[in-house]
């Protein structure tokens, strides 16, 4: 057993004061295990001690929310009908930079125990998928791995992904950021709690057996990436999603059995994660006997069983004289089972290998949200923000290639399709994706047996956050719901994924401070509590002794919730000759546009034009259109702005379209700028005058772009070629990269 002193702590970890504080708790020094235990639970990745306390301003209340933030393993909202939802997306972004397949597989396997756990059974998955340029072998690798782990795992898992988004950046080269979201639904009477209580209750073990893979996975978690990460390769999780299919029933089963307490999910660090957050909750604690765990390694020490990350594995507290009920659910789904100990009064969590008294800690120290250490960071203003601040469209010359700017962002990897990735997934499974044959903004959920779907969508676009942290994020959070919208649903609630560098750094804490300001003002106006989710530190590469920071990038997952199936709405144009609309107001303005940035190599910009009340009032005047009946057709200007949109919009049914540009605003800013609250809709001519007259009761401008043509596109009676030749471009635009050695 290694001496503890300041060096040993500082090697996984732990600070000076940190180790300070331990001796404070505890009355003396630590011995090795504790030493380990408090540098699992007080990292950054399971205590987010730098962190906290701006994540604690977020809101978190709401008519509809059944469990607040932080106070179970995943949001839970209520959707009547006696049914609920769980939902919440994580990252697993260390892991997948250095082994992508695995650490993708087991980012998408530890997001759907996080669902199963509440009781929920998981219905679709999302992801946030960022990586450098495409075209860069070392790219190609971790693209190739993350996408086929996700769609290995999910597709034998049996959850369909819905949905997500696939952006490129060189920022992201070494350290991809690897995002799942997971969703489930659950009646409300039945849903599980992470929670241990009652004085001599077995404690179970579930699941998989134990083995050395992800030890000080969240230790790894909460570190740069550097040329040496390689060697972690150990700390990564193997992942099981068969195993995983087993567990799933079983604890759907012994929901069911009137046996359970309360259980988690063995994520990240392992059994003293979950055995110090379930009695934390229950105001209790355990004596455990880490001799009972199953293995399937010979040779583990002790404490390497107690931080073990070992996938597809549960901690369930379950009745006194009831532990013939839990074992014979699992004998018959044939998982490992064991009572590893029992639930005691004290605040204290006692750690045995057989006789031997190894660590003896309070739970309540290691939790967060009780005793784990809550940090004030330094943070000021980025010296590069001047640079972004002083740009001025005037700068760039008006462009006469117009057609030719638009074939680009066509065949553009963050703009083109995501099909050579979305294709390796089952979208089908459980057929209850509303999506694949009727496109709309956002992925919609049938919910079988009710009128109702689920609308979801993940949102953020990393550019306009580093260009200005907290109009980014509140654009992050306004585009998820715009998207919820044009689909036709009510947003409900977000859970977030905080993608930032080393907080240490009062720049980088700066973006981060003023990203949840964004953020909680955003979701405060939409009226979309934060249910959840994780912050992700560290994210940054130190290669050749040289430091970046990927570009801050707060990914929104939202839940909405259409309440009529039938009013689900495409992005797709629907007929010849409809009319076409613009909802909300176009600027001269291409401030942090994909035209800007990678077309014109305009890096330093501000954000687009950003207005949280014109928002407001454009997704009012949508909603009510919908319900209104009155448009064949609803997608929002986002990425690549309004031709993008069009193009879009048109494609799926081999249309084009025929527009006459604002002579106020030059024609690149028309077309390609990025400036929010705008949605583009087609209206049937039969209903034109009805919409107009409804439209104009609303504060939101509406203006005339044109209308639906067969097949060519036309702008300002200009051709600029067929449909068909844009959407060959803009489908096989990624595939063609990826498929290149």
């Amino acid at each position: 057993m290694q001496e503890v002193n300041y060096e040993t702590a500082g090697k996984i970890g732990i600070l000076p004061e940190e180790l300070d504080a331990i001796k404070h708790i505890l009355g003396r020094l630590p011995n090795f295990t504790e030493l380990n235990i408090y540098s699992a639970m007080w990292s950054e990745h399971a205590s987010y001690k730098n962190s906290i306390k701006w994540i604690k301003t977020l809101p978190r209340k709401g008519a509809h929310i059944l469990a607040e933030a932080g106070s179970e393993n995943a949001g839970l909202v209520d959707l009547g009908d006696g049914l609920a939802c769980a939902f919440k997306i994580e990252s697993h972004n260390h892991p997948c930079a250095v082994e992508p397949y695995q650490g993708a597989a087991t980012g998408v396997g530890g997001i759907n125990r996080d669902i199963f756990t509440m009781g929920a059974r998981p219905l679709a998955q999302l992801n946030s998928l960022r990586f450098g340029n495409p075209n860069e072998a070392h790219n190609k690798r971790l693209i190739r791995g993350v996408v086929k782990g996700i769609g290995d795992y999910g597709n034998c898992f049996g959850v369909p992904v819905v949905g997500g988004e696939v952006s490129f950046d060189d920022c992201y080269t070494i350290n991809p950021l690897v995002n799942a979201m997971s969703v489930g639904l659950v009646e409300t009477g039945k849903t599980i709690s992470a929670t241990a209580k009652g004085a001599g209750n077995p404690v179970y073990i579930v699941g998989s057996r134990t083995g050395k893979d992800g030890i000080h996975g969240t230790t790894f978690a909460s570190a740069d990436i550097t040329e040496d990460s390689a060697a972690d390769i150990p700390s990564i999780q193997v992942g099981d999603p068969f195993m995983e299919k087993l567990l799933l029933e079983a604890s759907l089963e012994l929901r069911d059995s009137g046996a359970l307490v309360g259980m988690q999910d063995m994520g990240a660090a392992g059994i003293i994660c979950s055995t110090s957050e379930m009695s934390e909750r229950g105001g209790c604690g355990m004596r455990i006997d880490l001799s009972k765990v199953p293995l399937r390694q010979k040779n583990m020490e002790a404490w390497e069983i107690l931080l073990s990350e070992s996938q597809e594995r549960m901690l369930a507290t379950v009745e006194k004289g009831k532990e013939s009920v839990v074992e014979a659910i699992f004998d018959k789904w044939d998982l490992a089972c064991a009572i590893i100990g029992e639930v005691i009064e004290e605040d204290r969590l006692l750690f045995y290998f057989k006789d031997e008294k190894l660590a003896d800690v309070p739970a309540s120290s290691l939790a967060l949200g009780g005793g784990a250490p809550q940090y004030d960071r330094e943070y000021r203003e980025p010296a590069y923000l001047a640079e972004h601040n002083a740009f001025s469209i005037d700068s760039i010359p008006e462009p006469e290639n117009l057609k030719d700017i638009a074939v680009f962002l066509a065949g553009h990897p963050n703009i083109a399709s995501k099909r050579w990735v979305y294709e390796q997934y089952d979208s089908m499974v459980r057929t209850v994706n509303m999506s694949t044959n009727f496109p709309s903004d956002a992925a919609v959920v049938s919910i079988k047996g009710t009128k109702k779907a689920l609308v979801l969508t993940v949102d953020c676009n990393s550019r306009y956050v580093k260009a200005n942290p907290k109009v980014g994020a509140m654009i992050a959070v306004a585009e998820a719901a715009r998207n919820v919208v044009c689909t036709g649903g009510e947003p409900c609630g977000i859970t977030n994924c905080l993608n930032f560098g080393n907080p240490y750094n009062p720049e980088i804490y700066w973006q981060f401070v003023k990203a949840v300001e964004g953020m909680g003002e955003a979701c405060n106006k939409f009226g979309t509590p934060v249910t959840g989710g994780n912050v992700s530190f560290y994210n940054q590469s130190e290669i050749g002794g040289k430091t970046e920071a990927v570009f801050p990038t707060p990914t929104i997952g939202m839940l909405g919730l259409l309440a009529d199936k039938k009013r689900q709405t495409s992005l797709a144009f629907r007929n010849k000759g409809d009319m076409i609309y613009l909802i909300g107001r176009s600027r001269n303005d291409i401030s942090s546009s994909e035209y800007l940035y990678s077309r014109l190599n305009v890096k330093a910009s501000p954000a687009p034009y950003f207005d949280l009340d014109e928002e407001y009032e454009t997704q009012r005047l949508m909603k009510a259109l919908i319900v209104a009946n009155l448009v064949q057709s609803a997608h929002d200007v986002s990425d690549g702005g309004l031709f993008v949109t069009l193009l879009e919009s048109a494609m799926p049914g081999g249309f084009g379209f025929d527009i006459t540009s604002d002579a106020e605003i030059r024609t690149d800013a028309f077309l390609f700028g990025e400036s929010q609250s705008r949605i583009v809709v087609s209206v049937s001519p039969s209903k034109d005058a009805a919409f107009i007259d409804f439209a104009g009761k609303y504060k939101a401008p509406v203006s005339t772009l044109g209308h639906v043509t067969k097949s060519e596109i036309r702008i300002d009676d200009s051709s600029f070629g067929f449909i068909s030749d844009f959407k060959k471009r803009y489908d096989t635009a990624l595939e063609i990269i990826m498929n290149q050695e």
